[in-house]
């Protein structure tokens, strides 16, 4: 006879229905488990027989087969414990098949039929809801992060009996509150502020024109000069996140195994800080079964590369196509699968090796050729990706034990969001567009039209400069943001002269 219950596997950040089957026969005692399962779906073999013992149930005595279909997408992790076992003793124990058709369930089995929390739970009940299920059952402790999602009835649960209770109809169990708005009502606050930071006027201005156009931003100053403390801040001055976005982003972070029962919803700009060792799987996602990595945490938020030199140079040219298309396609003999990377690249370094090149303070002990070699370590592509370059010098003592404090996150976030909101208008319609720096050429060439003055200006330093093409288009794209920012239609000259301004590490300038 033939039992069959309803789980979810993760491909990508998103999550695939997987129909669980099991036939009893005759025979010696053995189970078989087929349908592209992992290791840790084969190990469900003996800790769903122990479970389903220890519980008190009674399995089939001949020959078992366990086939999760579709058989030919590759299934991961011990979440499929529970509906492996409860297709087992379906039958036996009198689960009613109606309601084994309108539930979808997850969860790893303990010896004992404990239940233990998974990965991904937001995006299998996603899925489960988009599949018609009614109710999804979860562990009790993580059913808090999928109570998120409206339209379906998430059961918290704390035991394999309690599941079969439940099922056959001997008990009741509420399902939990959709807490989508309360969560996000709750977590939508951060700790820091942009009025900590002393000084840095230029800096703080460059930082408010990259969150209001969306642009990318490279800091160069010495060690000490406060690029991480800016950096760190920079989430708070974007605009709040949306319901949608904060479910998007709190889902890829639930299939990263990043949420636990204390932090279950992502309510704040994800910050994402990486050490300069990190891998090219680590900062662009993979594995057998392809997970995140750092710049798809990073979606909606700010991905935050300190030292920028000191990563390698392979590691940083992987950015370079979801820097420009907002996502990441990992091909593996399995399949293909995408991740989305939306985020606005913040980095730091120092100006040369020791640190000090250019201080009038304190002398460099680098030579020419080294500071040269340091700063080569970054490629010319990469850094025509970066919209604006700014130097962050040292604060002098007067700034430091300034007793004002700094113009808030709240102030800046405004201006802002006025700036955002005109973008909102000009790119209404047009799909996977919403800020400055998204712009195409025909939308560069629509928008970003100069004067007469702001033309030549332009010419003269393309010459000069010898910046690239792409380089061009930035200049244009920073400038359309600093005429937003002051509420001009056009752009003017002003606007032109400081958007070149941001451009001063262009390659041609590093030799």
């Amino acid at each position: 006879m033939v039992a069959r219950t309803y789980s979810a596997t993760l491909l990508g950040v998103n999550a695939i229905e997987v129909e669980i089957e099991s036939y009893d026969s005759g025979g010696t005692q053995k189970m078989f488990i087929v349908g592209l399962p992992d290791a840790s779906v084969k190990e469900s073999r003996e800790r769903v027989t122990a479970a389903i013992s220890s519980c008190g149930f009674a399995m089939n005595d001949g020959v078992t087969t366990v086939n999760l279909a579709p058989a030919d997408l590759k299934k991961e992790g011990p979440g499929f414990d529970l509906p492996i076992a409860i297709s087992l003793i379906a039958h036996r124990v009198k689960i009613p098949i109606a309601i084994l058709a309108e539930t979808a369930m997850i969860g790893e089995l303990a010896l004992n039929g404990e239940l233990r929390p998974v990965r991904g739970l937001l995006a299998v009940a996603l899925e489960a809801r988009a599949k018609g299920r009614k109710r999804l059952l979860v562990p009790k402790r993580a059913a808090i992060e999928a109570s998120v999602v409206a339209g379906i009835d998430i059961i918290g649960v704390n035991h394999l009996r309690e599941v079969v209770e439940y099922l056959k109809g001997d008990i009741e169990l509420a399902p939990e509150p959709c807490r989508a708005t309360e969560f996000f009502a709750a977590a939508a606050h951060y700790d820091i502020d942009f009025a900590d930071v002393k000084g840095q006027t230029d800096a703080k201005h460059a930082i408010e024109v990259a969150v209001a156009g969306g642009h990318n931003i490279l800091m160069v100053g010495p060690p000490g000069t406060g690029k991480s403390m800016i950096a760190k801040r920079v989430g708070t001055i974007m605009p709040s996140m949306t319901e949608e976005e904060a479910i998007e982003t709190t889902k890829i972070h639930s299939v990263g195994g990043l949420l636990n029962e204390h932090q279950a919803f992502v309510a704040t700009r994800p910050f994402r800080s990486p050490h300069h060792t990190i891998s090219d799987a680590g900062l662009l996602g993979g594995g057998t079964n392809p997970g995140p990595g750092e710049v798809s945490l990073s979606h909606n938020g700010v991905l935050f590369l300190d030292e920028l030199p000191e990563f390698r140079r392979s590691t940083l040219e992987v950015m370079r196509q979801p820097l420009e298309d907002g996502k990441v396609t990992i091909s593996r003999a399995v399949g293909t699968v995408t991740f989305p990377s939306s985020f606005m690249l913040v980095a730091a370094m120092n100006p040369c090796q020791c640190g000090f090149y250019g201080d009038a303070r304190r002398s460099c002990r680098c030579s020419s050729v080294m500071v040269q070699k340091y700063r080569q370590r970054i490629s010319g592509p990469l850094l025509d990706r970066i919209d604006l370059h700014v130097e962050v010098p040292l604060v002098d003592f007067k700034a430091l034990t300034k007793a004002e404090p700094g113009e808030s996150s709240a102030n800046i976030r405004i201006r802002v969001e006025q700036a955002r909101a005109i973008q909102a208008a000009r790119f209404k319609g047009l799909k996977g567009i919403h800020t400055n720096s998204g712009m195409n050429s025909r939308l560069i060439k629509k928008h970003c039209e100069l004067d007469t003055e702001g033309s030549a200006f332009l010419e003269h330093n393309m010459s000069e400069m010898h910046f690239s093409a792409r380089a061009h288009d930035r200049i244009l794209k920073v400038a359309r943001t600093l005429a937003d920012l002051k509420g001009l239609e056009q752009i003017d000259s002003d606007s032109v002269l400081e958007a070149v301004n941001y451009r001063t590490l262009d390659r041609n300038l590093w030799t």
